[in-house]
């Protein structure tokens, strides 16, 4: 099944802890804290992979979580750094934020992409001594990774994108211009996936060439299969046409084109606007050719090139591969989407950030930065319990309570911790 769309929860690794230990050697008298750093947490990292062609290895899975850090060690050993995860993607893939849709980045080169960051480990110990606090009994704790909700939407990148109706012999053009071998048969909607195929010309470079699913009049509102496909020739630079001008199917080429391009028009104003190649094809078999000349017509009213061609035969395929690739030579590259996501700023963790309630005379305090400071305090050491008191006033907390009309005997609740106030 072709999957191009899929949605995933991605989180990065959590940092190890700091260690809280101390030098206990024999025949060393002074020892000191040796408590070593967390690990830090493992990205989640995008890859290019050039065998994958659709995202279905993400189709039954979908939430990702990479290695947490380990908490460091005594002796000032730091904890292991948690193992990256690699998710592998086609080429192509476009990466939104899901909530808003902004682009994060497009993996349409071979450079991996860190999609979210994990989070950096904790100090030990040792690193908060001080002449005056030659004994911290405290360490950091590490920070959590960051956290995506993601949409991996596939955009192939191809230089030139075959449309046109079903059976309007798109496919049969492919398997005649490159190596490509796409499911053929005389029924609409053979082709149900797009495919690529690569086109070497008598002369010039080479050049990828996409077809995808043939188009119906109210493709770009749902109807066929179009609809999901359209986005695959989002990137291409030139479009080939191809359209039945023999009138197998009983319509009129013309009327086709029109409608085709009409559907184009209504998916994307820009897909509209890209230069395009008419491929007349089935002319081995035309029995009345006023409707190629009224194609003709059209096609020198909007200056686009048409060629007539024969994709069973073979006949005028030649110079429509070489117009292809002359045309190809004065057109920009294929479009890659620039970033337009902009994260949200980390959190600050302020202590002008902490919020305080009062009821019956219970002062509750709560905040990212109240929280943090809480995890790296051990309360049974009486150093640890003066520089949780001193990190409270110096912040203003003290000040801010105070304020509110706190007195002495009133209790002040911080996660789970009670004590009394007093000045």
């Amino acid at each position: 099944m072709f999957i191009d769309t899929v949605r995933l929860t991605v989180k990065a690794g959590r940092g190890g802890d700091g260690s809280i230990s101390f030098r206990r050697e024999k025949y060393v008298p002074a020892g000191g804290p040796d408590g070593g750093d967390g690990g830090n947490g493992g990205n989640i990292v995008l890859q290019v992979d050039e065998r994958m062609s659709t995202l279905s290895e993400y189709r039954y899975r979908h939430k990702f979580v990479a290695e947490n850090g380990t908490a460091g060690g005594g002796r000032r050993f730091n904890g292991k750094n948690g193992a990256d995860l690699v998710l592998r993607v086609p080429r192509g893939t476009l990466v939104r934020e899901a909530s808003s849709g902004e682009i994060i980045c497009d993996m349409s080169t071979s450079e991996p992409f860190v999609l979210a960051k994990g989070g950096r480990g904790g100090w030990g110990n040792k690193r908060f001594a001080t002449p005056t606090r030659q004994a911290p009994n405290f360490a950091r704790p590490g920070l959590p990774g960051e956290e995506l909700e993601v949409i991996l939407e596939l955009k192939l990148l191809a230089d030139v994108g075959l449309v046109g109706f079903p059976n309007a012999g798109k496919s049969t053009l492919l398997s005649v211009i490159s190596n490509a071998k796409p499911k053929i048969a005389n029924y609409p909607f053979t082709t149900l996936s797009p495919c690529l195929g690569v086109v070497t010309p008598s002369s010039g470079e080479s050049f990828v060439v996409a077809d995808i699913p043939g188009l119906i009049e109210g493709a770009s509102q749902g109807l066929g299969l179009g609809y999901d496909f359209l986005r695959h020739i989002d990137r291409c630079r030139l479009l080939i046409h191809v359209v039945d001008a023999a009138g197998t199917e009983g319509r009129d080429p013309l009327e086709d084109f029109e409608k085709i391009n009409l559907e184009l028009k209504e998916y994307s104003t820009s897909l509209s606007e890209r230069p395009q190649i008419i491929a007349a094809n089935k002319c081995d078999v035309i029995e009345d050719r006023s409707g190629i000349d009224a194609l003709k017509k059209r096609a020198g009213e909007l200056g686009w090139p048409l060629c007539e061609i024969s994709a069973v035969t073979g006949a005028g395929v030649a110079e429509l591969i070489d117009t292809a690739a002359a045309r190809l030579k004065d057109l920009p590259p294929v479009t890659v989407y620039e970033s337009t996501y902009v994260a949200p700023p980390p959190d600050a963790a302020r202590p002008e950030d902490v919020e305080i309630t009062c009821e019956d005379d219970v002062y509750t305090l709560t905040g990212p930065w109240l929280e943090r400071l809480v995890s790296m305090i051990n309360f049974s050491d009486n150093d640890s319990r003066m520089y949780f008191d001193r990190q409270l006033r110096s912040s203003g907390i003290y000040d801010r309570l105070e304020d509110l009309g706190i007195s002495e005997g009133d209790t002040v609740s911080i996660y789970g911790l009670e004590f009394e106030y007093y000045k």
